[in-house]
């Protein structure tokens, strides 16, 4: 993989970025062409445009909340309050090629939501964007608590939104793990859930939350999770995700037979690799969906590249760049080139069966824009304080989760853009 960045920067791990140098430092010219031809801009030919297109540019704003605005931040994200010396990654934001993208409208975004349900659905990275939204929509649900959740700076931007009902958002079901979720805010009669599901599909799972294994996942091919599917057909929205728990050690099984694995040394079965498994996931998602019998828009968010480097999680390896990389700057891993071709693959075939089954598709192609943020990044500050008691503490990072706020944030604008004006996109 190479790697350089918008701005080459020698800045001290402990020397916060500001964003007034971030815009003096950005280059004149124009963006370099994607070289992803699934994504390349229609605008000239049809006055469509693709979102998921573009660059990332300084944004002076900064996000509409913090770690001290909004407290329903897991604390492995939580960069802020961890103790991350840096901001200068709270301060771009996603600009599409050919496409205007406005900012997150949670007023607007309730008032579309009113009498509906929406869930997240699948692994580890999807709730991360409901932590994302469900906060700053539980501060617009209560126009009483909403200066003391929203600092006052925020507030005036966000005048537009100030709701005159008082009334806070409950949260109504979570499971023994807190890994599902359910909120409901009863002004708009919306509903938000979180189902955790990792691959989708069925699967044994012997590991605890620290992510210790006793035993090799034992996964069914053939049988989707009854966990979310018994309850898709209450979901108006749905955003599915999965992608990276495949890369794990696991048995597959299908029609009750073992028939193979994925990296399973000394158990004398056929490697099938991961690919073969995902692409069994998906088209079981996929089949369910279009033959559901369910009028749902469902969004797929394609999988979310990491930005180790120097090594992987378990080896030292790290993420400490400030800022993002130039649209050519970055090549993605086989892996998740991989991936991504199985997702758009499987997606233009479930898309076209999309009209005549009444189900609305969406691909929410987040690769690209999101690996071209390195910066964005937990790394050391997955816990708190880090290096309180030794500086040069050798500290394992997370360069696969996102700190909240930072570069997912954009991906609220883009579903809501998707919502609200969809027809005008790819």
């Amino acid at each position: 993989m190479r790697f350089y960045s918008v701005v080459e920067t020698s800045v001290p791990a402990n020397e916060e970025t500001k964003p007034e140098s971030l815009m003096a430092s950005m280059p004149a010219e124009e963006p370099a062409p994607n070289d992803f031809e699934a994504n390349k801009s229609r605008t000239s030919q049809s006055g469509k445009c693709d979102l998921f297109t573009g660059e990332w540019v300084p944004d002076p704003s900064g996000p509409v909340y913090t770690n001290q605005s909004c407290f329903q931040i897991e604390g492995h994200q939580n960069c802020m309050k961890n103790g991350r010396p840096d901001s200068g990654y709270l301060y771009w934001r996603w600009s599409p090629r050919g496409c205007s993208l406005p900012r997150f409208k949670p007023k607007k975004f309730l008032q579309l939501m009113r009498n509906k349900s929406w869930a997240f659905i699948g692994d580890s990275i999807s709730p991360a964007t409901l932590m994302v939204r469900a906060p700053l929509l539980r501060a617009l649900d209560s126009a009483g608590s909403f200066r003391n959740l929203v600092p006052l700076a925020i507030i005036a931007r966000l005048l537009v939104i100030y709701f005159q009902q008082e009334e806070q958002a409950v949260e109504t079901y979570h499971d023994e793990e807190y890994r599902s979720k359910i909120w409901l805010f009863p002004t708009h009669n919306f509903t938000l859930s979180v189902i955790w599901t990792p691959f989708l599909i069925r699967a044994d799972i012997f590991e605890d939350m620290n992510g210790v294994s006793s035993s090799e996942i034992q996964l069914h091919l053939d049988e989707l999770d009854k966990k979310w599917t018994d309850q898709y057909r209450s979901f108006d929205y749905a955003v599915i995700a999965g992608g990276k728990w495949f890369l794990k050690t696991a048995i597959y099984h299908e029609n009750n037979v073992v028939t193979g694995c994925h990296y399973c040394p000394g158990k004398n079965l056929t490697e099938l690799g991961f690919d073969y498994a995902y692409r069994k996931a998906l088209q079981l998602v996929f089949n369910f969906i279009t033959s559901s019998g369910h009028n749902t828009h469902a969004f797929l968010r394609t999988t979310t590249p990491d930005h180790f480097e120097n090594g992987e999680w378990f080896s030292g390896g790290t993420c400490n760049r400030k800022v993002p990389f130039k649209e050519d700057g970055v090549n993605m891993t086989d892996v998740d080139t991989i991936m991504r071709n199985i997702e758009l693959e499987e997606f233009a075939k479930a898309a076209a069966l999309g009209p005549e089954k009444r189900v609305v598709l969406k691909l929410l192609d987040t690769t690209r824009l999101s690996l071209l943020r390195p910066d964005g990044h937990p790394g050391p500050y997955r816990q708190f304080q880090p290096f309180a008691a030794d500086k040069k503490a050798k500290v394992q990072n997370d360069c696969l989760h996102w700190c909240l706020p930072g570069p997912i944030d954009s991906w609220n604008d883009l579903v809501m853009e998707m919502i609200v004006n969809g027809g005008i996109y790819q």
